[in-house]
């Protein structure tokens, strides 16, 4: 991709999230150029936020580096609210389309991520996406009143979640 190709993506998201702002239903009208279809503009949005995502959780678990797991299941619930807070409108597009079956790869992703990086998983775990899949649905049924539910709690809920944790 030539730094050209590169702006004109960036431009054409910007372009999306700026439209869903205005108009919170979430799903984007058209696919702006130099998107081919709505599927690789809904990638590329959700590529976004595995960027931003991912580099709030590197630096929280360097924060928590040598912690024990809640530490690590706190850091990483924090990195993905903060995440989630920064980035309001692209969180909402993404959730509009939760359930698209052309996200299912890019979803699997991400909770794979999590819980690996919560250290509720194990690398080559094949039920690490279940895993994190739980751990999402936690951070969003927990209230953040004052900041995330403490750790020891989450990893309790998340045991009753998931049978085999």
């Amino acid at each position: 991709m030539s730094w050209n190709d590169f702006h004109q993506r960036q431009h054409a998201i910007q372009s999306v999230l700026d439209a869903a702002r205005r108009d919170p239903s979430g799903a984007p009208a058209t696919t702006p150029p130099p998107f081919t279809d709505r599927t690789e503009l809904l990638r590329a949005l959700h590529y976004k936020w595995t960027q931003l995502l991912t580099g709030r959780i590197g630096i929280a678990l360097v924060e928590t580096e040598d912690s024990p797991l809640d530490d690590r299941v706190q850091a990483v619930t924090t990195a993905w609210r903060r995440t989630a807070a920064e980035n309001p409108v692209l969180r909402a597009v993404l959730d509009h389309h939760d359930t698209d079956p052309d996200l299912r790869e890019c979803r699997e992703r991400e909770h794979r991520l999590l819980a690996l990086a919560a250290g509720l998983a194990e690398p080559g775990e094949s039920d690490a996406d279940r895993v994190g899949a739980a751990f999402v649905r936690l951070l969003r049924a927990t209230p953040d009143a004052s900041g995330p539910a403490p750790a020891a709690c989450q990893v309790n809920r998340l045991r009753r979640l998931i049978p085999s944790f």
